[in-house]
């Protein structure tokens, strides 16, 4: 079974849970920005929660399939449509041999997942088969998909659950004002305290620039100390001498708009990480849009520990419904 692209959208790419144990080497963990909708999508056709899905970004591809199938939407509010009728996301749906599928304009949030029942067959590279576009690693040829792209999927290995659609209650809400919980970093100590305020307590607008390497604010800025940079940094503020990133970093380039690294972000670098956005919240930011007001608070450790099990919790209890 395939699917046949006439348009591949904006940025299309095949995504899973990630690709880890290279982080070191400079190659990101990548997977679906939005982890949990990839995770429902993929509960409705059968799959395991590892199977590869399309990460769809603003504006979804148009496609043929090629025999019977099943599949599913979940993530972004977006209208779906199969032989030009109007189906639910968030729903199993059973497409026949010819059926045309395509999305129309995208109503609330950023991304969503098309799940098909057997997963994207494409081979695995270093463990995922996830796109890293900028390294040409993994997904259809290392890239987003293009018009005449033939998508495989692959052979079933579960049973189709017994529930047909996600609840509400298990589906997260788009739009509004945005927090998100950060620890403070390795180098907040570069700000002053009047620079570590204005991060937490004031309101940031997310901007255009916004990928699946990172996604750009802008705010009132914040104050770096005056210090004599080291040897080997560079001369604004926020360099350093290399260091690693963690995924979730925030760097504040010139003092005036931070910037968080998200799943494909390099791996280290030259800016100062003056915080880390928490793992539970990394899919929340994954579905804000330009223009999202965003306040960032500061947490400890404990409470962040909490939230990545409220996460697993709210996970397991998807996979058993």
């Amino acid at each position: 079974m395939a699917l046949r692209i006439e348009q591949p959208g904006l940025l299309t790419t095949v995504q899973d849970q990630g690709r880890f144990g290279y982080y070191n080497v400079g190659i990101p963990q990548g997977g679906a920005m939005d982890q949990e909708s990839a995770q429902a999508a993929n509960k409705l056709v059968g799959n395991s929660a590892e199977e590869a899905v399309l990460e769809c970004t603003y504006m979804g591809p148009s496609f043929t399939v090629d025999t019977p199938t099943t599949i599913a939407v979940a993530g972004a509010d977006v209208p779906l449509l199969v032989n030009g009728q109007e189906r639910p996301p968030w729903t199993r749906i059973e497409l026949t041999e010819g059926d045309a599928v395509k999305f129309g304009v995208i109503r609330g949030g950023a991304r969503f997942y098309l799940a098909i029942r057997g997963g994207i067959d494409v081979p695995q590279v270093l463990g995922s088969r996830s796109t890293y576009a900028i390294g040409r690693l993994g997904g259809l040829h290392g890239r987003k998909l293009e018009t005449g792209d033939v998508v495989p999927a692959g052979e079933p290995t579960g049973l189709l659950p017994s529930i047909e659609e996600i609840p509400p209650s298990h589906r997260p809400a788009l739009g509004g004002p945005l927090e998100l919980r950060i620890v403070w970093g390795l180098y907040d100590h570069l700000l002053t305290d009047e620079g570590r305020r204005r991060l937490v307590e004031e309101e940031w607008k997310l901007t255009p620039v916004a990928d699946r390497m990172g996604l750009r604010f802008e705010g009132p800025g914040v104050e770096w100390i005056e210090r004599e940079q080291p040897f080997g940094a560079g001369s604004d503020p926020s360099n350093i001498v290399d260091a690693g990133y963690a995924v979730g970093s925030i760097q504040v380039p010139g003092g005036t708009q931070p910037i968080v690294l998200h799943r494909d972000a390099v791996s280290g670098g030259g800016y100062a990480m003056v915080g880390t956005v928490i793992s539970a919240d990394m899919d929340l930011l994954a579905r804000a849009t330009p223009g999202t007001i965003t306040r960032f608070r500061a947490v400890d450790l404990e409470e962040a520990h909490a939230a990545r099990r409220e996460r697993a919790q709210r996970l397991e209890e998807l996979w058993a419904l």
